[in-house]
């Protein structure tokens, strides 16, 4: 191999770093120890997240409550809650509300999701959750 040719393929493995370090999936197949998935909690961490207050009210094992989100992903949403009983992977069903004016639209708007506590924790005296959002429905009213 020539100078050039060299030069030439260090240039290629800068512009295609991955066929030096392939992903994930491609290392495991060779038979590495890497896991092929990240947790869904990694996964709603590595969203662009949103600092957002709206209106939700969120329905889960132990009753209803009314607050407001903190912020919103495209994975979930966090929110802080009175009740501290929402343990990491429980079930939750939540609404919030769109209000018309902030959408540009004639009525608001409601989307109603369903999901699983991810995380939950305490701070400042305040108790937040993480939903990861599983499922969702936008209804107009």
């Amino acid at each position: 191999m020539s100078n050039t040719d060299s030069s030439s393929e260090k240039a290629k493995a800068s512009l295609y770093p991955w066929k030096e370090n392939p992903p994930l999936a491609a290392q495991a197949s060779t038979g590495s120890e890497v896991p092929q998935r990240k947790d869904r909690y990694s996964e709603m961490q590595s969203a662009v997240r949103f600092p957002i207050k709206l209106p939700i009210s969120v329905r889960s094992k132990s009753g209803e409550s009314r607050t407001e989100t903190q912020n919103i992903s495209a994975n979930g949403v966090l929110f802080q809650v009175v009740d501290t009983d929402m343990p990491v992977g429980s079930a939750v069903d939540f609404t919030i509300s769109l209000p018309a004016e902030v959408l540009g639209a004639e009525v608001d708007v409601r989307l109603d999701c369903k999901g699983r506590v991810v995380r939950n924790f305490e701070e400042g005296g305040r108790h937040g959750v993480g939903v990861v959002i599983d499922e969702y429905r936008f209804d107009r009213r």
